[in-house]
């Protein structure tokens, strides 16, 4: 089976004609825009939609379209800064670990509902299942997330080679990369349900890895000029 095949099976049944649907997504968590301006803007083109209808696209298609996505991912480095943000969910303050290289490569993410040892710990596992174990972590003053990897060293081989150092100078990198994902949370005014929140979330990291030059949207070697946004998607779910 080819892959435009595979593509149109994934759009098999619905109303709405596939284009539409992906340029939806891509405008959401791309621009500051809500499922009610979408609405708008469909409508002037001559495609009415309710604003559920777009909520339902995101949560449905966003996780297959990042796991289409990361076959082009380039590898990012082995020396991480690790920081916490905060997101509203059901009304009330979470948190969001997130991690980049020393260039400022996203390596993972992960929203919470506490920020303890446990927490930081399951975000660790899901970023060494994404990037494999690094070198060394940079974390801030925070002690649970130290404990969390004392103990991960204590749990499995892989972890013992870490070198964990505190360095608010070189921790700015991940908090100055915080401001790209909640300047567009922020105009969502908060999550109904974790599972809405990490796969919109999702979708607001996997736009910002693009811009990030993350993916290699070519099949010729060496630098190439970065594609427009409407290209990379092309290719990506060609």
């Amino acid at each position: 089976m080819t892959s435009s095949s595979n593509l149109a099976n994934l759009f098999k049944y619905r109303h709405f004609d596939r284009q539409i649907i992906i340029l939806c997504i891509r405008w959401y968590v791309s621009y500051e825009l809500s499922y009610r301006d979408l609405v708008e803007m469909m409508a002037e083109r001559g495609v009415k939609l309710a604003h559920t209808t777009v909520l339902r696209w995101v949560q449905r298609f966003m996780p297959e379209f990042e796991r289409r996505w990361m076959r082009f991912a380039r590898p990012v480095g082995k020396s991480w800064r690790v920081d916490e943000t905060y997101i509203r969910i059901q009304g009330q303050w979470r948190y969001l670990y997130r991690a980049v290289d020393k260039r400022g490569k996203t390596i993972d993410f992960r929203p919470s509902e506490h920020r303890d040892i446990e927490a930081a710990k399951a975000f660790f596992r899901k970023a060494f299942l994404a990037s494999g174990a690094p070198t060394r972590v940079t974390l801030d003053g925070h002690w649970p997330s130290h404990r969390a990897l004392f103990e991960l060293r204590r749990e499995a081989r892989v972890w013992r080679r870490v070198k964990v150092r505190t360095c608010p100078y070189l921790n700015n990198i991940v908090e100055q990369d915080h401001r790209a994902v909640k300047t567009r949370a922020g105009p969502m005014l908060g999550f109904k349900t974790f599972v809405n929140a990490a796969r919109t979330i999702a979708g607001i990291e996997f736009i910002h890895r693009i811009r990030k030059g993350q993916f290699r949207l070519t099949r010729k070697r060496g630098p190439t000029p970065q594609p427009s946004m409407r290209m990379a998607w092309n290719f990506a779910l060609a």
